[in-house]
């Protein structure tokens, strides 16, 4: 089931790009709602986990997730918060293509022996599916073989239970799981905070965005 709502979730973000074709805002809104929701689970059930599961110090592998989602950031250009440049031309992103499979890779890990496992995948879930409709609409929009798209698209939805599936299968990541989850912790207090606190245009209120942010973080509350 994990498996199957990982992989899903890329296939519905693409489902809407084709669809739906949505607009910018509507884009920005489902990353704000994502956003709120990733930060609201970090909050509420992730960090209460880490800082009582065992004598680490959970506060350092919080500060490398961090600083690992940086590192990542420059070379997909912040495609994991809503940013991407479309460029026309056919080379195929293979800066973009790594850093998002690792960074996908990793946010499965912790699926594996999570103490909030449901919160965790749906967490996960709800972040992917507007990152595939930004990447579907960022291949739609160039002029990268539709082979090279879907393989990149299809590979990306994998990265996730190959993730998850590594973390039941290798003893050496049961071991760490807290510091894993910590990092985990790390990268998505990066994303959401930079989705959530961007300034709008001219810094005006963006009451649609504002909204959808509680409504993230009261979903968050409830699960």
């Amino acid at each position: 089931m994990t498996y199957i709502a990982l992989i899903l979730s890329v296939l519905v973000g693409l489902a809407i790009v084709f669809g739906l074709k949505p607009n910018n805002k509507t884009i920005q809104l489902l990353l704000a709602f994502s956003g709120a929701y990733l930060l609201s689970i970090s909050i509420l059930h992730l960090l209460p986990e880490v800082y009582t599961t065992k004598e680490v110090n959970v506060g350092l592998f919080i500060l490398i997730g961090l600083l690992l989602q940086l590192i990542l950031d420059f070379f997909s250009k912040g495609a994991e918060h809503g940013h991407i440049h479309e460029k026309k031309n056919t080379i195929f992103p293979w800066a973009l293509f790594i850093s998002l499979s690792i960074h996908a890779f990793m946010e499965g890990i912790p699926l594996a022996h999570n103490l909030h496992h449901e919160r965790l995948l749906w967490a996960i879930v709800v972040h992917k599916i507007p990152i595939s409709i930004i990447l579907g609409t960022f291949f739609v929009n160039s002029n990268i073989p539709k082979f090279n798209a879907i393989a990149f698209l299809l590979l990306f939805s994998l990265m996730s239970p190959l993730g998850s599936l590594a973390g039941e299968n290798f003893h050496f990541l049961t071991i760490y799981k807290t510091e894993i989850t910590a990092i985990i912790i790390g990268i998505f207090l990066h994303i959401s905070t930079i989705i959530l606190f961007e300034s709008s245009k001219d810094h005006t209120f963006n009451l649609f965005k504002f909204i959808a942010i509680l409504i993230g973080m009261f979903v968050a509350y409830l699960v």
